[in-house]
Order: structure tokens, then sequence, then C-alpha cells
């Protein structure tokens, strides 16, 4: 093909002109000739059509819906939010109630309905056993055995590093107790940074929000600032500690120290766990131990301790009034006591410059809290509630309270920061039937406190501690009893629910356990020792461990 007729050729299907080269001869552009186009087919394409939308069974759906109030109302319980929980579980079952075929129809429905009734009664019996008000607050062993057990093994050596961080540290810290450096001393530094460590970083956490108050009593009552580390070797910190010995809280008073110093230790309520009240009273009584032992602040703290009778009686039997020659022979004074100011010296080393012993700087971050007073005795779960807060949250600012409800009579409570006019105004308007109400016994002649107490399958010690009496008191006739038992439960009052199993979960069965009585089971589950007998044709009121009694509970 000539090269002519190939350009044309290109030109026409290109449709663009062709540049030649610089110093090629122009060549008159051609004409483009536009090819026929066919028009494009017409194609016809069916519409699409969605998949339809799975048919959603209405029941299934009614069942899931029930299940997740249920949930909500179990997380709510959890949390000790009584009357959330209550209303979320009334909801559950309402809803499966008042379906239009709803559960009194509908099969599945009855079924899922015979099974919320049996938990929600589950749940209230598992209140009443462990949320009754008067339910026991839990205590944690004091840290003071655990302590002064691990001084009576083989104390480490102190290393090289440990004997140098000391020395940099006295010499750079100031310190207004009187802090010294020796084996003992360092050994005990030593011992807190090995097999004690995780006990010293806890505590020091722990301290972080009670540091502030501490040492502002400690400075208005005069005595030193470091004796805030004190606590620190006696308690950890820990509010609810209770020692083998029946010490108690913060700083580990004895019951009858405790009272001398004006620590209110009732049935309701136990002060020296009150972290406040307990360092006044703390503060008041080592100023006491060091006006009795001339000024001597180590012989103040070991008589913390040993107690000040035992010390002095060391002191004027060794003819000794210096601890360290006191304490260098076993002959005068326990291996804990002659453990325990050194350890106190560690602390307060450790304490005061962490970083230089290799723990955690731990920031100072003080408690704080909204003061309300309640009138007369109220279950924490309802102030829990009312103030988004959880029970143990409520717990931990009170630790003093030894129950779940307030003392009876007016008491001032402590609630997370902001909250008190939440608090006061729902007390404003509270209806009476919400503050707990209590069961007196009138003694008749020839009562005593074992006789009630068995009669109302309590304690003799509760009965006599709710009463201020000692458990060998004696009664007068007509004399009122506080008997500790609260008259409603914790989940009573549901109306729905008790419609419900009405129709649907008439009874429940019961396994008979060690410790059981009919007069007990009766009162469990609000019912009389007569229907129990007549409902499993008892003809007497014992009863066999593993028995399974039939309990109508309606």
């Amino acid at each position: 093909m000539s090269l002519a007729r190939l350009l044309t050729r290109l030109v026409a299907l290109s449709g663009t002109g062709l540049v030649v080269a610089c110093g090629a001869r122009a060549t008159p552009a051609l004409p483009v000739i536009p090819l026929p186009v066919a028009p494009p087919a017409q194609v016809s394409v069916p519409a699409v059509t969605p998949p339809a939308a799975p048919l959603v069974d209405p029941t299934t759906a009614l069942v899931e819906a029930s299940e997740k109030l249920f949930a909500r109302g179990q997380a709510e319980l959890s949390l000790g939010h009584l009357t959330a929980a209550r209303g979320l579980f009334d909801r559950s079952v309402d809803m499966l109630l008042d379906a239009p075929q709803g559960a009194r129809v509908e099969p599945r429905l009855r079924v899922q309905l015979e099974r919320l009734v049996s938990r929600i009664s589950a749940l209230e019996i598992l209140a009443l056993r462990e949320g009754d008000g008067f339910t026991q607050a839990r205590t944690e062993p004091a840290v003071i055995d655990q302590l002064l057990e691990a001084a009576t093994l083989a104390l480490p050596e102190p290393t090289r590093e440990t004997q140098a961080a000391v020395a940099a540290d006295l010499a750079s810290t100031e310190h207004d107790l009187p802090i010294d450096n020796n084996d003992r001393v360092q050994s005990f530094v030593e011992l807190f940074q090995g097999n004690l460590r995780d006990f010293m970083q806890e505590s020091l956490a722990r301290s972080s929000k009670y540091l502030p108050m501490v040492q502002e009593i400690f400075r208005s009552e005069g005595i030193p600032l470091d004796l805030a580390y004190l606590a620190i070797v006696e308690s950890g910190y820990k509010t609810n500690a209770l020692s083998r010995a029946s010490a108690r809280g913060v700083w580990q008073f004895m019951p009858a120290t405790g009272a001398e110093y004006g620590l209110d230790q009732t049935w309701f309520l136990d002060e020296r766990s009150d972290p406040e009240k307990a360092t006044r009273a703390a503060a008041q009584y080592l100023k006491s131990l060091n006006r009795m032992f001339d000024g001597d602040w180590n012989l103040a703290m070991a008589s913390y301790n040993a107690g000040p009778g035992r010390l002095q009686r060391a002191v004027n039997k060794s003819k000794i009034n210096d601890y360290w020659k006191l304490t260098e022979t076993s002959k005068f004074l326990p291996k804990e006591t002659r453990n325990y100011v050194p350890m106190i010296m560690a602390a307060v080393l450790i304490a005061k410059n962490p970083q230089a012993y290799g723990f955690d700087a731990v920031p100072v971050s003080p408690l704080v809290f909204d003061r309300v007073t309640v009138p007369d005795a109220l279950d924490l779960r309802t102030v829990a509630e009312w103030t988004g807060a959880t029970i143990e949250e409520i717990r931990a600012l009170n630790p003093e309270l030894r129950r779940t409800t307030t003392p009876i009579g007016s008491h001032d409570l402590k609630v997370p920061l902001g909250m008190a006019p939440v608090v006061e105004a729902k007390l404003a308007t509270a209806d009476p039937s919400l503050f707990a109400r209590f069961s007196y016994y009138p003694a008749k002649a020839g009562d005593n406190l074992a006789a009630i107490a068995r009669r109302f399958k309590i304690t003799r010690t509760d009965l006599a501690a709710a009463n201020r009496l000692r458990t060998t008191s004696k009664l007068k006739a007509g004399q009122k009893l506080l008997i500790p038992l609260v008259v409603t439960s914790a989940l009573a009052s549901r109306p729905a629910v008790a419609t419900a199993a009405a129709g649907v979960a008439s009874a429940v069965t019961y396994r008979v356990k060690p410790g059981d009585t009919l007069f007990g089971i009766a009162r469990q589950f609000d019912t009389t020792v007569d229907d129990i007998r007549k409902w499993n044709s008892l003809t007497s009121t014992k009863l066999a461990v593993g028995d399974r009694l039939t309990i109508h509970r309606n």
C-alpha cells in the first residue's frame, strides 16, 4: 500500500489531522468521511424486586424483650438499686401478661412467664438472705497480724544499696519523728522492698485518700505528722480491718480503748472504722502515751502495740527507758513489739520518698463527699439508687456502718460529692414506709435472752448487741427488746410478679439445710409453720437435712 493511501486510512479512522514532522513537506488535509454507526439496540432489563423482609415472630420478639428487661433488672440489683430492679422485673412480667395473645393463651409466653417468675422469686430469696438491711458488713484480716508474723521470721540483711538509699534519704528528707538509721530499720526497708513489696505499694495507694485529713488532725492535736504512716503498719489503711484480737479500723483500736476515746460501738455502727473519728481518737491516744513516757516517741509507739501497762512494767523491771536498748534482748518485751518501731520507721521512710526505694509515687487524692442527716433507719441501697452510685461506693464512704441500714434515729450519712441536694429532696418527699421498720418484743416474766434469741432464730450476741445489753443481762417483765429483723423483704411489694405467681408458679420446693427450723423457713417465705405442716402433711416440727418441702408462695 502506498504511503499516501496509508495516511488517508489513518486520518479517516482517527478523525484528526496528522502533523508531519519538521522538515517534511505539508500534505493538504483530507476531508474526514464519517462512518455510519448503527443506533444502540434497546435492551429490556427486568426490574429487580428486593427480597422480602423476614417475618418477625411476635412471640419470639416478646420473649426477647422480656429477657432484656429482666437482664437490666439483674444489673440494677447487682448495684444495689432495688427500686429500679423491682420496676424492671415488673415490666418484664407485665409485658407477657398484657400482650393480646399473652401468657394466659400462648404456650411459649406461658413458659417464659414461669421462668421469669421462678428466677425473680429466687432473687428475692437471695436478697432476703444477703441483703435484709441487717446484713453485717464484711471485714478483712488486719495487716498487723500478718506483718508481725512475717517479722518473727529471719529478717533479710540490708544490701549496700539499701543502706546507701536510707543514708541519702535521711540526709535530704525532713522528718518530724526521730528516724534511726540502724540495721533493724534497714532490714525492714529491705523486707518492704522484697517479699512485702505489693503490700507496701497497695497501702501507699490507699493512704493517699486519707493522708490530708489525717495530717490536718495530727497538726491540730500537736503530734508529729510522720505518725500518719503508723497506720500503714497497723491496717494498711483498710477501714474494715479486724484483727484476731478484735482491734478494728485504720488505727486498730481495741473495744475498750475505742470506748475510752469516745468511739461509739453498737450493733448498727462501729466508729473505730470511721476514718475521721478514729483518727482524732488515735491522735489523742498517741499524745497521752507520749506524755506517759516523758516525751519519748519510740516508747509511745511501742506502747501503742504492747499496751501502756505492759511497756511500763518492762521499763520498771529493766530500769531501761531507751527503746533500742530495751529491745536488744527478749527478756522484757515480745518479738512483735521489738520489731514494731523499726517497722514503722521503715514505713515512714518509704512512704515519704517512695521513688528512692523503687516504689511508684502515688499522687494524693483526698476522699471527697457530702454529708446528709438521715432522720431514721434507711437502707443504703435506696441511697445508692438516689445518687446513681453502687451500694459498695456508699458503704466505702460510710465504713463505720455495720449494717446495710443506718441506725435507728438521726444519723449523718456521707454521700457522693454534689449529691446532698438530691438526697435531701428525696428525703423531704419520702413516704414513711420507705424507712426500715423493726420488730419489738415485750419480755415476759421468766424470759431470758437465750430463749428469745432461739424463738426468733437469731444469736444471743446479736440480740444483746442490738439492745446494748450484755449476753448475761437479766430481763424485766415488759422490757421492750428490739428484734434485729427487718419486717419487709428487700424485693417485697411486687404486684406484677405476685399476680403472675398466683396463676403460674404457686409453689416452690425448698431443701432443708443444717440449722433450719420450721419457724425460720416460715419467716423466710412469709408464711406460717401451720401452713408448711399442712402443705407437707407433717405430723411434727422435726426436720431432717435434705428434706424437701413444698412452699406455696401465695
